[in-house]
């Protein structure tokens, strides 16, 4: 344990003054996007924008593409906020269990797929669990730009994953901001059942 914990310590000694803000910004997001603060999508595109790089340059291509994505859907979740529902803000909804077994059937099936893809076609590091977070975040991002209140539960099983495959790569810090978006991900779930179980 003791090894562990030093060699946390030294990655974080060593992160890259981009990779913190970068967690600075990824931090904020989350804790915006838990008061469901349309200011939330802003630091969501300039974090995202710095991971495609810090990413790609570690071999975590499918991580790098994701951010790529996330970029365009900051875009959309602005938007998305902005516009509310027939001109009022957009209301915290669910989904039914038969909805979400489908959901997880298709990203279990691409995740193979594009998993298989990246570990014959590429260099990358780790490219079945890379392409099963990156797939199930795709998903699950949708679900936060149209307030999908169960978001909150696929985050906490994408994030657990993720810090196991950051710190394979010396990403300390953000294998430490993936501990706090687990934790950020129980609050947000509690808050947005709160919310949607009060009458507008």
């Amino acid at each position: 344990m003791t090894g562990f914990v030093q060699e946390v310590a030294a990655q974080l000694a060593a992160t890259s003054p981009l990779e913190g803000l970068a967690v600075t910004l990824a931090v904020a997001y989350l804790l915006l996007a838990m008061r469901q603060s349309q200011w939330c999508w802003p630091a969501a595109l300039v974090s995202t924008l710095i991971y495609v790089v810090l990413f790609y340059d570690v071999a975590l291509l499918s991580e790098s593409v994701l951010n790529l994505y996330y970029m365009a859907m900051a875009l959309y979740g602005w938007w998305s906020w902005r516009r509310g529902r027939a001109g009022g803000r957009l209301p915290v909804n669910s989904r039914p269990l038969a909805w979400h077994l489908r959901v997880i059937a298709l990203g279990a099936a691409v995740s193979l797929a594009w998993g298989h893809l990246m570990a014959t076609q590429t260099q990358a590091a780790f490219p079945y669990l890379d392409a099963a977070t990156s797939c199930f975040a795709v998903i699950t991002t949708w679900m936060v730009t149209r307030k999908v209140l169960e978001n909150w539960l696929y985050w906490i099983a994408i994030d657990a994953a993720s810090i196991w495959l950051y710190l394979q790569k010396d990403l300390a810090m953000t294998a430490l901001l993936f501990v706090a978006y687990v934790l950020m991900a129980v609050g947000g779930y509690w808050s947005w059942r709160r919310d949607a179980a009060t009458p507008a």
